[in-house]
């Protein structure tokens, strides 16, 4: 074969590359025009991904599907400021070697600082650059505020944490009226519970149990309400938050395969897909982010039990006496005070507000003694606000029991094999106790997404006190880097199992009564 091959279809001439001469290959290369483009994407859902006009867009699910392409082209070829990330640096080598194939040289490139100095792009202001970060450990967002760019991609989002990109999304700006601005994360589906924050952010088109599914390459537009969490708006128009109009986002997820990828089509690399074994089979070959969801080894709760646990709940309109209360205050920031009402082996739909509504001792009392029954001890968090607010619940007759978190325990788990290094250690693992689906009445929890990540967010360690084995949690702080937020309401549900914590009133009366007669 010589010449140009008379086939106009790109999807045709791919398919015969394999049989090709180098001699062949040049000729089309040359007919083509190859070197003159920076970049174009594949047809399909690479030039899906290319033209939506979301805010934030997720393109990726299945391996292969050209996910990294798709960052590095629209960088090169339609942004003036962009910053691709990876979790950790070494994972920018191969970004760096694809980047420095599409221009054919690394010209242009200070490999100290990972910055290159892109070629001009007709219609784009000189000076364009693509920089390539890291974020290894959970707090370092914070080396790239205050550093605005049009175009922020996140390589294999699910290996970062949810508050990471969050921040690093708040940095999406340009004063350039030349170019959009956009962010676009790239994808497999999560092989642990630390990356399923990307299945809640798109829930609409990932979780197949949302009330309101979305079809891939839909837009839905949200805002952020005035406790930081995302709600879900009809459409782009301005909505009021609080006393102020927001400009709502758009978001949609594009998924891709190895099948739109021409390029890894030829090459075998769907065949190595197919041999994976299950669940990666699922998850890199089909893109199933319900497949083959497993638990980090130290996470406290398993996501099954917590899943379970809120599949029993059923809402109540005779609810039973209330037994025991968790409150967990807080004052204005971003954190919410929270309730839960456990009514044995069954909690109410958890009470959550903005800590301004809570910012002293008396507010938080006068929202407490509102939703207390039946004399329930209300265990609260005593460090700083929760003093006051135990005093003044006190003054209105409640019930009150101190946890001190930080405070040692000389309890032990049921077995009777571990201690805890600190109260806070021992509340959790008695929440464990109580989801373990072989305990006598394990207990039912609201379907509420935000407990859900809270509780499965919790992670231990073993360590030694004494000369016995303890339990050690990871520190709260470590817990807020992750979530984005602190735990509120999985605290106030883990009080409520605190050891020592009174019984209700009339609990108590009516096992006096029962003594008093005879029958225990």
């Amino acid at each position: 074969m010589s010449g140009t091959p008379e086939v106009a279809d790109p999807h045709e001439l791919m398919e015969l590359m394999p049989w090709l001469s180098e001699e062949d290959r040049a000729a089309l290369d040359q007919a083509l025009g190859v070197g003159e483009v920076l970049w174009s994407p594949q047809r399909g859902p690479q030039t899906w991904a290319a033209e939506t006009r979301a805010d934030v867009v997720f393109y990726g699910g299945s391996a292969g599907g050209g996910k990294t392409d798709l960052e590095i082209g629209l960088a090169l070829t339609e942004h003036e400021k962009s910053i691709i990330f990876r979790r950790e640096a070494v994972q920018l080598v191969g970004i760096e070697e694809r980047v420095a194939e599409i221009l054919g040289t690394r010209a242009g490139y200070d490999g100290q600082d990972r910055i290159w100095r892109l070629p001009p792009v007709a219609g784009l202001s000189e000076g364009r650059t693509l920089e390539l970060g890291s974020v290894k450990e959970p707090g370092d967002w914070k080396k790239y505020q205050g550093r605005p760019h049009d175009l922020i991609a996140f390589d294999e989002v699910t290996h970062f944490t949810e508050m990471q990109v969050r921040q690093l999304m708040g940095w999406k700006r340009t004063g350039s009226l030349k170019v959009r601005q956009r962010v676009v994360m790239a994808g497999n589906p999560p092989t642990d519970s630390e990356g399923e924050w990307v299945i809640r952010f798109f829930a609409p088109w990932l979780d197949p149990e949302h009330p309101n599914p979305a079809k891939p390459g839909e837009l839905r537009w949200f805002v952020s309400d005035e406790e930081g969490k995302d709600r879900e708006v009809p459409n782009s128009k301005p909505v009021l938050v609080g006393r102020k109009w927001v400009q709502p986002h758009s978001r949609t997820f594009i998924p891709s395969s190895v099948k739109d990828n021409l390029f890894l089509r030829v090459t075998g690399y769907e065949a190595t897909l197919d041999s994976l074994p299950e669940p990666f089979r699922s998850q890199m070959r089909d893109g199933n982010f319900m497949a083959g969801r497993r638990d980090d080894v130290w996470q406290v709760l398993p996501t099954a039990w917590i899943r379970a646990a809120q599949a029993r709940w059923k809402p109540r309109d005779i609810k039973g006496p209330m037994s025991a209360v968790g409150l967990d205050p807080a004052r204005g920031g971003l954190d919410r005070t929270a309730i839960a009402r456990r009514h044995r082996e069954w909690f109410d739909e958890l009470i959550c507000v903005p800590g301004a509504v809570t910012s002293d001792g008396p507010s938080t009392a006068a929202l407490t003694v509102q939703h207390v029954r039946n004399g329930a001890p209300v265990a609260v968090d005593s460090i700083g606000i929760g003093s006051s607010a135990l005093d003044f619940c006190k003054g209105l007759g409640l019930k009150m029991f101190s946890v001190n978190a930080s405070e040692g325990t000389t309890s032990l788990d049921k077995t009777g094999n571990f201690r805890f290094r600190n109260v806070r250690a021992l509340m959790y693992w008695r929440l464990r106790e109580a989801l373990d689906p072989t305990a006598t009445e394990p207990i039912a929890l609201p379907p509420d997404q935000e407990l859900f990540s809270d509780l499965a967010a919790m992670r231990f360690k073993i360590v030694t006190l004494g000369k016995t084995a303890a339990i050690q949690m990871l520190p709260k702080d470590d817990i807020r880097e992750l979530l984005g937020r602190s735990p509120d309401k999985g605290d106030a549900v883990a009080m409520t199992f605190v050891d020592g914590l009174p019984e209700a009133g009339i609990v108590a009366d009516v096992r006096a009564f029962r003594r008093m007669r005879g029958y225990a």
